[in-house]
Order: C-alpha cells, then structure tokens, then sequence
C-alpha cells in the first residue's frame, strides 16, 4: 500500500497520539500546510481505502487511529527508495550520502558500529 507524501504528514500526526478526529488533525496540519477540513477529509478516506487507518463513530465525528504501524511505514517506504534509486543495494545509498558530504563523524562511528554487529551476528 503506497501511502502519499500528503497522507503520511496525516499519519504522522495519528502515529504521535490516536484516536483523533478530522478536526483535530486538521488544527495540527493545516496551518502549516495551508490544508482546509476538506483536504484533510479527502486524505483520510483515501487512507481508509487503504486500510491504513481506522474510523470508529462517536457521536456526530469520527474518530481515526492507524492500523498501520509507523515502523512498517518506513520499511516500506525505505525498500522502495532502495529499489528504486540503488538497485535495492544498501552501499551506493551510503556512497552516494559519501559523496555529497552528508554523512558527520557520528553517522561515520554509527555505520561502523552496525557494520561490526552485522559481522558479529554472522
């Protein structure tokens, strides 16, 4: 299930506390994003369709949680960035941020310490 730019800023909001409803998500995103009430219900019922959240009534509003999990979400979504621009290969992702002086002294220390870890369990 692809999960939109617009709708993962909807699902982020959901993934920091649920249930919520329209008009609390919409009083969370939509001044920084120039969203109005219909924006944000148009989003949710797209991500209803994908079964990635929830509505449950109460009252006259309904109330959303995400039946996906934020970590799946970035599984997802960083395989398919792989697949997409480094033949699902994980070193010229590296190499790339290598390149463009994007990696500090800490990522350098971090990706040595999980390349070791990877070493160990093998």
């Amino acid at each position: 299930m692809a999960i939109s730019e617009a709708e993962a800023i909807v699902m982020e909001v959901l993934w920091q506390q649920a249930p919520r409803s329209a008009e609390e998500i919409l009083a969370e995103v939509g001044p920084r994003q120039g969203w109005q009430e219909g924006t944000v219900k148009s989003l949710l019922n797209r991500l209803l369709k994908k079964s990635a959240v929830k509505a449950e009534r109460e009252g006259r509003r309904y109330l959303y949680t995400p039946l996906l999990s934020r970590e799946k979400y970035v599984s997802q979504e960083s395989k398919g960035l792989l697949d997409r621009l480094f033949g699902g290969r994980v070193a010229p992702l590296v190499a790339h941020f290598s390149e463009q002086r994007k990696l500090t002294r800490k990522d350098v220390a971090e990706l040595r310490r999980l390349l070791e870890e990877l070493d160990d369990e093998r």
